[in-house]
């Protein structure tokens, strides 16, 4: 397991610690926790980007109008 430091401004800190306390977690978890998230943000963003660079987009803009008359008729 890697150790990270990090700074950051006390009140930033101080917020953190607080946000942790109110989940019952350690400020540790709740890092560990927010880069879950930004590494599962980052890995989907890169999928999309990968399927939508061998995509068609006359396709893709067919798709994405079928949505919008679904969206419409709601």
């Amino acid at each position: 397991m890697g150790t990270l430091t990090i700074r950051l401004p006390d009140d930033k800190h101080s917020r953190l610690k607080e946000l942790a306390k109110s989940r019952g977690i350690s400020l540790n978890k709740l890092m560990e926790e927010f880069s879950t998230i930004a590494l599962t943000e980052f890995d989907a963003e890169n999928r999309f980007k990968a399927l939508a660079a061998k995509g068609n987009p006359e396709e893709g803009l067919k798709v994405l109008d079928k949505l919008d008359r679904l969206h419409q008729s709601e």
